[in-house]
């Protein structure tokens, strides 16, 4: 059974559906997908009925926003509390917090964040919403001297998304603070089998510019990535689902590695890779994640890195520029943003008016082209957003 909703559904996702004959909650969204592409719509009463009884034991969602449909038709099924076991941040660092003793974390509440006085924290510290989405009014601080820029870019951000997401994926009155994790970051897409053991279906290394740099723009994967990835990952995923009693769930989760340190940044339930980036797996390697979660099925990796031993592959996420107010922006130059990539598999244009980012591009190097990935990590994306006169 799936869930459609804003903020995207890609077309592999709905052909797959369409396909596979999966039962589709009938919404808004899923009626608009329906004009194109013949979904089983199952009616909210019935759909609540079969999830609630486990007549369907496999959900699955397209997106966070269907997350207020689950928490208030769902309940006799435990989904809203185990998401929320993972979702809220502070619940989640509650729940693993004997598995990182000594860590530090606090939820504090937007007026009191307003009030902060940085010189009482050790350094560094990261500031997020407690709820929240896309690195959407994050902060990393490693200085009393950044305090008053982050929460001026937090307020901003904060006015930007305003109603733009549901109170369960982006909530604006409670925030964390919990300590810097250093080392490299993970994101992996997986799911619980009936049994609780993870299956790893696309493993990701999330890169940054600089040591501050929290935002969601560029993900690459490789054949050493991904053996890597399910060595290093599987263990943990595992005790996380048995800590929040995940089961026929799949789950996006972000690591951080530092030596012999393996600490979870955040755990999304009922999704993988947000906004249609769970489909980088199927360029990559060839997997539809839907599908294998839907079928159960496992990848036979030893088949899949088969001819792409040497390639790296990355996913760009596009963001209009914060400096930028939306409705001063008249297009975007698709092509001459699309010349920075010299294999894109697809440049997939999205919804910029609603929510400022403009395309995911899914893209493939080799040992001679590798290097544009480190140059676009620092792409200025303001020559491509086209102004009103």
């Amino acid at each position: 059974m799936i869930i459609l909703d804003r903020p995207y559904v890609s077309d592999l996702l709905a052909g797959t559906l369409q396909r596979l004959r999966t039962p589709v909650l009938r919404n808004s969204v899923s009626e608009a997908i329906a004009e194109d592409y013949d979904l089983n719509l199952i009616d909210e009463v019935e759909f609540a009925a079969e999830a609630n009884t486990g007549k369907y034991p496999l959900i699955y969602t397209s997106s966070e926003d269907a997350i207020g449909w689950i928490a208030k038709n769902l309940d006799p099924s435990g989904l809203p509390a185990r998401i929320d076991r993972l979702k809220n941040k502070i619940h989640f660092r509650k729940m693993i917090e004997e598995d990182h003793p000594g860590f530090f974390y606090a939820g504090i509440d937007l007026e009191a964040l307003r009030h902060l006085d940085p010189s009482e924290l050790s350094k560094p510290f990261v500031v997020k919403p407690a709820v929240g989405f896309f690195s959407m009014a994050v902060q990393k601080i490693e200085s009393d001297g950044d305090w008053p820029a982050a929460l001026q870019s937090i307020n901003e951000d904060l006015e930007r998304v305003g109603g733009m997401y549901p109170g369960q994926v982006f909530d604006p009155g409670m925030f964390i603070i919990e300590e810097g994790i250093n080392g490299e970051e993970f994101a992996v897409d997986a799911y619980y089998d009936g049994n609780g053991s993870p299956v790893i279906l696309n493993v990701l290394h999330h890169l940054f510019s600089s040591g501050t740099d929290v935002s969601d723009t560029t993900y690459v994967t490789s054949k050493a990535i991904v053996e890597y990835g399910i060595r290093t990952f599987t263990a943990p995923i595992a005790r996380i689902g048995q800590l929040a009693d995940l089961r026929n769930c799949p789950l996006h989760i972000e690591m951080r590695v530092d030596g012999r340190d393996i600490v979870p940044v955040e755990a999304n339930p009922m999704r993988f890779a947000g906004f249609g980036g769970t489909d980088f797996g199927w360029y990559a390697w060839g997997i539809n994640t839907h599908e294998y979660f839907l079928e159960r099925k496992r990848p036979d990796w030893n088949t899949v890195f088969e001819g792409r031993e040497e390639s790296v592959y990355s996913m760009y996420v596009a963001f209009i520029p914060g400096d930028i107010p939306i409705e001063r922006v008249r297009d975007i130059d698709y092509n001459g943003f699309a010349a920075n990539f010299s294999n894109p598999l697809e440049i997939r244009r999205t919804d910029w008016e609603n929510y400022r980012v403009f395309a995911f591009v899914f893209s493939e190097t080799g040992p001679e082209t590798v290097s544009e990935i480190e140059r676009n990590l620092r792409l200025d994306l303001s020559p491509y957003v086209l102004l009103k006169n």
